[in-house]
């Protein structure tokens, strides 16, 4: 009887124990975790490097390889569980490095990387390991991050998110839909959370495009920003890396942590004075109160779903204290920032990729003449080194040939552009901004809805997202809404150059007031996968 009573006791003790812990802790979803709270579980003990990886390894076992077969990796890891229990240890012993500290990422394969393949999609440059990391890379090791795997990307981050060595990646929300160009295999990774974040590129919106169609959050900085060195070009008037994730708060993370200027790219001398190392200060959840926002209707009504979200998106706005102004762009200018961004682009590649095949072993292709004469011979399906199949891509090698015949960089066509109209162009969205007392201008990331992989090219919706590339300045997208066939529609934050504090503000502030983002379809959590955080 005793005995009976102690039994009892102790079960009653233990159970309130069991209650008291469970009422300090809730569980998060993994794909709902930023690195704030992953780092909150790090310190409760709760959760190791090790554990998170496997975790997201899982998924990308589940849902990459096999399932509904996502296709976005092209390489993976297979010593970040190793690199995992060495961050671990080093936690232990030292300390974190920074709250980067043992969280897995995804790059996007046109960084380069010391110990895994950068191919930029194509089966041109299949097997290439340069000796040493991208300026970017390197940031992100130093800062504790694990590199979970490389991701597919439309082949030289040019046409559509299909590329000869890594296929075709599908959108997670619908299996049947784009998750667009060319930083596709990123966007869909990273809203499939097979990741905490990862780095895309922007050319012409390789990074905006995969960041709305995936239902993600993701931004393209300041030219000048962020190094570019490392990165296998498509035009570096143009180019720039940068952060996509699934909340504005990993954005703010990752980018204080990029930031710095590299002597091997001299467009980052322009960050001096402008780069900071945290940008989690100004999240702030009331920083729409007050806010004064453009929003350009030239993008507007061509799709009725595009157009309720944004209208909705505006209603959140003003009831957070924001004023909206109606403004619109010139239409001389709408109607040549087509051909000036071409102008730029098509001539630079050719000069630009003959650079960066320098520093490639004997056996790869030296200039874009010999790529397009590899290219013609591949007429079939072939392997890869690794054995992965592979597949021409006529659409993207045909480009080929009109790049290599676009002219040079010497070209008046081309210095008339690059002399001229860009800084006219930034002058021109300056005004905007400081005639209207503007803190930003919104617009839909993209003027219609989500289309299918077999979808005929929309030649006649307006694209506003060139624009940020051809004045250099930064651009937030934060998811909005959805369309009626359930695709993400993301909604743009235009600022000036070195905005990045305000348009995170901005951004972080309709994040928490509209909660647009939600898990793909396809993808649903996996047993266990929950974090754990006092």
């Amino acid at each position: 009887m005793v005995r009976s009573l102690a039994s009892r006791s102790l079960v009653v003790c233990l159970s309130f124990a069991l209650a008291a812990r469970a009422q300090a802790q809730r569980t998060i979803d993994l794909d709902a975790a930023t690195i704030i709270e992953l780092n909150a579980a790090f310190d409760a003990g709760t959760l190791t490097a090790e554990q998170l990886v496997k975790r997201y390894l899982a998924r990308i076992a589940a849902y990459d390889a096999h399932g509904p077969r996502i296709h976005a990796l092209i390489a993976l890891n297979g010593r970040a569980i190793e690199t995992a229990r060495a961050l671990d240890a080093e936690r232990k012993s030292k300390g974190r490095r920074s709250l980067l500290h043992g969280i897995p990422i995804v790059l996007k394969d046109n960084y380069n990387t010391r110990d895994l393949p950068t191919t930029g999609g194509s089966v041109l440059l299949d097997g290439y390991i340069p000796s040493r990391d991208a300026f970017l890379v390197q940031r992100l090791r130093d800062a504790g991050a694990i590199i979970l795997a490389k991701v597919n990307m439309s082949e030289f981050a040019s046409s559509g998110a299909y590329s000869s060595l890594g296929g075709q990646t599908l959108n997670p929300h619908n299996l049947a839909y784009s998750p667009s160009g060319s930083s596709g295999g990123t966007g869909a990774s990273i809203a499939a959370a097979f990741a905490q974040f990862g780095l895309g590129t922007d050319t012409g919106g390789s990074i905006r495009g995969p960041a709305t169609v995936n239902g993600i959050v993701a931004l393209k900085p300041t030219h000048g920003l962020l190094s570019r060195s490392g990165i296998i070009p498509l035009a570096l008037s143009f180019d720039t890396g940068g952060p996509m994730s699934r909340s504005v708060t990993d954005i703010a993370i990752a980018l204080g942590l990029l930031t710095g200027a590299d002597p091997a790219d001299s467009a980052t001398r322009k960050s001096d004075g402008h780069a900071e190392r945290d940008y989690a200060k100004y999240l702030q959840a009331n920083a729409l109160k007050g806010a004064r926002i453009g929003i350009a209707r030239d993008f507007t009504g061509f799709d009725t779903d595009v157009d309720w979200i944004v209208e909705s998106s505006l209603a959140a706005m003003r009831r957070a204290g924001a004023t909206i102004v109606e403004v619109r762009f010139p239409t001389w200018m709408l109607n040549a920032k087509g051909a000036w961004y071409t102008a730029i682009r098509f001539p630079e590649f050719p000069a630009q990729i003959a650079e960066y095949l320098k520093d490639t072993p004997s056996t790869y292709p030296k200039s874009l003449a010999e790529m397009i004469e590899r290219a013609r011979a591949m007429q079939s399906l072939s392997v890869s080194s690794d054995s992965t199949p592979t597949t021409p891509n006529a659409s993207r090698w045909a480009k080929f040939v009109n790049e290599l015949a676009s002219g040079t960089t010497d070209d008046y066509r081309y210095r008339s552009v690059r002399d001229h109209a860009l800084p006219m162009m930034r002058d021109v969205v300056n005004g905007m901004l400081a005639s209207n007392q503007l803190d930003a201008i919104v617009y839909p990331t993209q003027s219609v809805k989500p289309e299918r992989i077999d979808a005929p090219e929309n030649t006649t919706a307006p694209d506003a997202m060139n624009i940020a590339n051809l004045t250099g300045f930064p651009d937030l997208i934060v998811p909005a809404g959805f369309s009626d066939n359930r695709l993400p529609i993301g909604i743009s934050f235009l600022g000036p150059a070195w905005s990045e504090p305000k348009l995170l503000a901005l951004g972080y502030a309709f994040e928490q007031i509209t909660h647009a983002r939600r898990r793909p379809a396809n993808v649903p959590a996996l047993a266990g996968e929950g974090i754990f955080v006092k």
